[in-house]
């Protein structure tokens, strides 16, 4: 077990100072930047004549993405042909799309039939752009478009059935496809057009995070740039600005090393942030005020949830010890709710004699989602294997988050749940100080989960409400350690020494800190946790039970007699 220091809780950037220097000297990126496999997947597409004629771009089906497609074809495209770009909107007809014949006018047996081109024939020798929801909106569409692919060649269709005139012959069309869609969409249509998935067609992806070194930090600075640019946005005024847009960056990514490249998540933070600057150069001080004035825009919701916690109408205990009681995390997505937020849940566990079946009373509940019910098996597993017992468990128990009215889903608490397990085995308390969050596999490895930031801040909320003991704080997974991106007000605690974090490999390292003991020694004589149990076990086989089951019988007959 290891006791993180506040500098671990955040993103440092002083290893790029150097090269956050050379912002202001550094032109806008061209498209393309940042996106290498994206912009290799389109040059080849459009240098290549034949098949395939169809590449699938996995990106939001939004106007700021497809215009960064054009951009990119036109950028990558041969400039000899200066080949079309033809982009179809939302609301696509076959109408639109591939034209219709009309019939002569009423009474003029000697006029020509009138033809009206559709979207297909301005993309002749170019290119047409197309959202994925458009087709899966109106499937009669891609038939007829998958035709013009193969074949090159449009059957005319009449704009009406009511009267027969007779049609043009069929329009020579050279057309490639752009679909753009995100992968729930992509998924499908290729369930719908297994063709899509083999050589009929290419794929691209708009990569929506970076991996942070040395080598691409210019360019990740250019891209901004051009968003700023391109936006007629404030430009940053520092380089502190720019170290708070890259911190707001990882904490929106999960990840210290990594930044977004969403160009919309750019757009939305710096357009709020220059109502802060007043048009004037914006500043890390405007990008924390929007950011504050984001959160109090979001925060009626979690504060409701806070405040039933300090109420007393949800019991979450911050002080004190219990026996299989401990503070798990959780976090909370409401639909229609912009954001996530964290709250800490209690976890119980009450032990009882019977077969040695661990109740998950979510499950039975049908409250519980599959990954839930997962842990809690991943977890049964653990203990099993650790007690090693050579006879099923004398005792059953019942694990359950209190005071939960709703699905609970996700591995994120069965290392809380485990805890809670041992300790009432064990008959040991646990320390309502701490909260836990981890996931654990079935050797006691615990593994990393997501939503940190909002469950450490969740149960930071109540501590700070009720007042830091200086001994609150949250055991977290190891391998989550990249993922932390806190807030200034729980840095400012841990700088404080009022909060602390301690990151745990296994649930060895874990139960110490929530109980005091060891959970498990190579010394035989030693004060274990597993020891204790293992007494209670030897106990119930060998002490005076016959005696207890003589007691509870009495008391059964009693209540049945009476």
């Amino acid at each position: 077990m290891h006791e993180e220091t506040w500098r671990t809780m955040s993103p440092d950037y002083s290893p790029y100072h150097a090269i956050l220097a050379q912002y202001d000297d550094l032109s806008p990126a061209v498209t393309g930047t940042l996106q290498d496999r994206l912009k290799d997947a389109v040059r080849r597409f459009t240098a290549i004549e034949l098949q395939p004629r169809v590449l699938c771009i996995t990106a939001p089906d939004n106007k700021v993405y497809r215009d960064y497609v054009i951009e990119l074809i036109n950028l990558t495209a041969p400039q000899r042909d200066e080949p079309p770009v033809i982009v179809a909107g939302e609301n696509v007809t076959e109408l639109n799309l591939f034209g219709a014949v009309y019939p002569p006018e009423d009474g003029n047996t000697m006029a020509k039939h009138q033809v009206k081109h559709g979207l297909v024939h301005q993309a002749h020798n170019g290119y047409l752009v197309l959202s994925i929801g458009a087709i899966l909106s109106n499937p009669g569409l891609w038939p007829r478009l998958k035709s013009i692919l193969m074949n090159g060649q449009l059957e005319w269709q009449p704009s009406t059935n009511k009267r027969l005139y007779p049609l043009p012959p069929a329009e020579s069309l050279n057309i490639k496809l752009v679909l753009i869609g995100d992968r729930y969409l992509m998924a499908e249509l290729e369930n719908a057009e297994p063709d899509i998935s083999s050589g009929f067609s290419m794929y691209g992806e708009f990569e929506q995070d970076l991996l942070l070194s040395e080598d691409n930090l210019p360019q990740y600075m250019a891209y901004l740039k051009a968003i700023i640019t391109n936006a007629s946005l404030p430009d940053l005024a520092d380089q502190q600005a720019l170290e708070a847009v890259m911190k707001t960056g990882a904490r929106y990514a999960e990840d210290q090393e990594r930044l977004p490249l969403c160009p919309i998540w750019h757009l939305s933070l710096l357009s709020e942030a220059s109502i802060e600057s007043q048009g004037a150069p914006i500043t890390a001080e405007h990008i924390k005020a929007s950011l504050k004035a984001r959160e109090y825009r979001e925060s009626y919701l979690p504060e409701r949830a806070i405040e039933d916690i300090h109420h007393g109408q949800v019991l979450i205990d911050c002080q004190g010890q219990e026996i299989g009681q401990v503070n798990g995390l959780t976090v909370v997505e409401v639909p229609g709710h912009p954001r996530a937020y964290g709250e800490p849940a209690r976890i119980s566990c009450v032990v009882h004699f019977g077969d040695g079946d661990i109740s998950d009373v979510e499950r039975k509940a049908e409250l519980g989602g599959n990954i839930h019910a997962k842990g809690m098996m991943i977890m049964q597993a653990f203990v099993s294997t650790a007690l090693d017992l050579d006879q099923p468990l004398p005792y059953s128990a019942s694990i359950v988050f209190e005071q939960s009215y709703s699905e609970v889903d996700g591995d994120s608490a069965s290392l809380a749940e485990l805890c809670s397990l041992v300790s009432a085995l064990a008959m040991q308390p646990i320390n309502q100080q701490i909260a836990v969050t981890g996931a654990v596999d079935q050797f006691g490895r615990v593994q990393a989960v997501g939503g940190l930031n909002e469950k450490i801040e969740g149960f930071f909320k109540v501590c700070a409400y009720r007042g830091l003991t200086g001994t609150q704080g949250v055991i977290l997974p190891k391998t989550n350690l990249t993922n932390l991106c806190l807030n200034d007000d729980v840095l400012e605690a841990v700088k404080a020494g009022q909060f602390h974090l301690w990151a745990v490999e296994s649930v060895d390292d874990a139960l110490p800190l929530l109980t005091g003991k060891v959970f498990r020694s190579d010394d035989m004589e030693a004060d274990t946790l597993l020891a204790r149990i293992a007494v209670r076990i030897d106990h119930f086989h060998n002490g005076d039970h016959d005696n207890e089951v003589n007691w509870l019988s009495r008391i059964k007959n009693w209540f049945v007699q009476n």
